[in-house]
């Protein structure tokens, strides 16, 4: 089976046909989706630390929706999962770091004012700053976007009808049922791991057997699959056996335990230092087609205002730059309500003008690393996808870099063990700009899944920006009483709002406490910056692995936030991902030498789909019951059986993807 025209050739809807996109039943069902599927997700983030991509699944259910329509159109469900996906994507920004200022002991819950203030101009400032990366990433950057384009293959077989729904519908229902046999039921383990150690040398070895994953690993194909995965290896292979060789175990941990636990405290920052050079050499590269994107907008907006008319394609139309800017600088607004409101005064020396000094270094800070941090982590989703971006790594890169900043502005005189209130205020000032950065960059990764998507389709990106406008402003209204509702509920991180409470319920927020002890530990000097220096050091040899390979005009490239990014997350991610991308070599060799088929991509779609579907759905039973367990079948000594039928299970869909794509 061909690929469709969509993907292969140009837009599904062709730039000189115009269809309905926003309209009243498309917009009113995008700020349901964006509200119920921020909710959903605010509980899974803090309950495991990562938040399940909304894109496919409300493209699913738009499609099931829009067909009770007499008229509905490919573009109105695209518009449908573009704000949805924004509501999602903005809880993660959300619970990864506002969490951080309970666990600092600075807030006693969620202010509503504050937290919808930081939400807002957070995912606005990320769907402003990407509409100038739109051209330079999705056209001319030569990037994969795996997620962008599965969402795209969904609403085109959506659309188109036929043999391609039922591919995607087999493997969503199969992969939803494996979800729910993993985590409703528990009757398959959703991981397997191990561990040995060598004298006192621990390798610790895990995997997902979850099969998003693999669905993600085939469309990014086997050369980014293979680079995330040897970015873990250097984690878990090297990184672990040679820290517990020279410092032992942790105490009271041991096997793959204690391997997770000194990659969660330390060896995780390798990926921290590899990544904010791999960052820095992104944005890099990024400044030549962002500038003459920007001058492109000027100049169209110079001419309009001259009389002339412009041709510009439907497909291309993105908002006009200075709107961007005004939006820019709107925003600054509600930063500096949030700031002034939030951040302690008289700990921060307002008399000798201290305080002011902050402020204004938060706000203008928080804008700047928005918009790098927002390229940077556009350019990651364009590699591994959404799903996968490291956003708290991007988000601890900024804490790291304000808090040092911080420490210059605010003198050396604070110190948690002298002067703990200041540093405290200091700290929470770190967090909040985290905070602002970490909801940018969240969406303009989702921003650009879903922009690859309308590209693909058809669709007008100007509209698009639009409905993610509406997402992130639904998200940001629901979000606040939502957190409030949850940690009154279960507490969080090991903060409870009152005595009494059973800790076993309690929602561990990793992200936030990650957070929370990267901006504590430099102003109590704690850090250990000698692991994130060699992380540096990686990155700087990757890129100049890659350098050598440029030059000598090789076809395999080795992009550095690729290795970046398999430093970072858990090994468990990157093996199922990797395994997907051997599936891909294998039945492109099979199909004389294509590296994909149709029916392979639309099938990897499906399995994304009926995972995250199952995911975000588990989350009302497990709400509702303020347990994990609601839906177990099990008990615990069925766990060796568990694993065995997992494993069994995940191979048997890797044969099964195999054997789809091959054909």
């Amino acid at each position: 089976m061909e690929r469709p025209a969509s993907v292969s050739t140009g837009p599904y809807i062709p730039p000189d046909r115009s269809l309905p996109e926003i309209t009243v039943k498309a917009l009113i069902l995008g700020v349901i989706l964006a509200a119920v599927l921020a909710a959903a997700n605010a509980y899974l983030g803090l309950k495991v630390g990562m938040t399940v991509s909304a894109s496919i699944p409300a493209a699913v259910i738009s499609m099931g929706v829009l067909r009770l329509f007499r008229r509905a159109n490919i573009l109105e469900n695209n518009i449908v999962q573009t704000a949805a996906s924004a509501g999602e994507s903005l809880a993660a920004g959300v619970i990864f770091t506002l969490p951080a200022l309970i666990l600092l002991g600075y807030w006693r819950g969620f202010p509503y004012l504050d937290t919808l203030a930081v939400a807002a101009a957070g995912g606005v400032l990320g769907v402003l700053f990407t509409i100038p990366l739109r051209r330079a990433l999705i056209i001319e950057g030569g990037l994969r976007f795996p997620e962008g384009i599965a969402t795209a293959e969904v609403l085109i077989a959506g659309d188109e009808g036929g043999r391609g729904v039922r591919d995607i519908a087999v493997a969503a229902v199969a992969g939803g049922l494996v979800k729910l046999a993993q985590t409703g039921f528990r009757v398959l383990a959703g991981t397997v791991d191990g561990a040995v150690q060598v004298g006192r040398a621990l390798f610790g070895f895990g995997s997902e057997l979850g099969v998003a994953l693999l669905g993600v690993g085939y469309i990014v194909g086997l050369r980014i699959a293979t680079l995330v995965f040897a970015g873990g290896l250097i984690s878990w292979l090297f990184g672990i056996p040679i820290y517990t060789a020279l410092h032992g175990l942790p105490e009271g941990a041991e096997g793959y335990e204690a391997a997770l636990q000194i990659w969660s405290t330390k060896i995780r920052y390798l990926g921290v230092g590899a990544m904010a050079v791999g960052g820095l050499w992104a944005l890099l590269s990024l400044i030549r087609p962002i500038r003459d994107g920007v001058r492109a907008s000027w100049q169209a907006v110079r001419e309009a205002r001259q009389g002339h008319q412009v041709a510009i394609p439907r497909t291309e139309r993105d908002t006009p730059i200075h709107f961007v800017l005004a939006g820019t600088l709107a925003m600054a607004l509600p930063l500096v309500f949030v700031f002034l409101h939030v951040i302690d005064q008289p700990h921060l020396g307002a008399s000798d003008g201290t305080y002011a000094a902050t402020i204004a270094f938060g706000v203008l800070f928080a804008l700047v690393a928005g918009f790098l941090f927002s390229s940077v982590a556009g350019y990651m989703a364009g590699l591994v996808g959404s799903s996968n971006n490291p956003i708290s790594g991007v988000t601890i890169a900024t804490i790291l870099t304000a808090s040092l900043l911080l420490l210059v502005l605010l003198g050396s005189q604070i110190d948690l063990q002298v002067n703990a209130e200041r540093a405290t205020a200091a700290a929470a000032t770190a967090i909040l700009i985290g905070a602002v950065v970490c909801c940018a960059a969240a969406i303009a990764g989702d921003n650009m899944q879903d922009l690859k998507t309308g590209h693909l389709v058809g669709a007008t990106p100007y509209k698009q920006q639009i409905m993610q406008m509406v997402g992130v402003l639904t998200g940001a209204l629901v979000l606040a009483p939502v957190l409030e509702l949850l940690f009154n509920a279960y507490g969080l991180g090991g903060v409870f709002p009152r005595e009494g409470m059973d800790p076993s319920q309690m929602l561990a927020a990793p992200q936030a406490s990650l957070m929370q002890s990267v901006a504590q530990g430099v102003f109590a000097r704690s850090l250990d910056w000698a692991i994130i220096g060699i992380g540096a050091l990686i990155a700087v040899a990757i890129i100049a692995a890659d350098q050598v390979l440029k030059a000598r005009g090789s076809s395999f490239r080795m992009p550095v936030l690729a290795v970046a990014v398999g430093i970072y997350l858990p090994l468990e991610l990157s093996v199922p991902i990797f395994v997907g991308g051997l599936v891909s070599y294998a039945a492109g060799r099979a199909l004389g030498g294509r590296q994909e088929s149709s029916r392979g991509l639309l099938f990897a779609s499906g399995l994304i789909t009926g995972e995250a579907l199952v995911g975000i759905l588990l989350a009302i039973p497990f709400a509702l019951a303020q347990s994990t367990d609601v839906l177990r079948l099990v008990p615990d000594s069925f766990a060796p059986v568990a694993h065995t039928l997992g494993v069994l299970v995940f191979l048997g869909f890797v044969y099964w993807l195999y054997r789809v794509a091959r054909t």
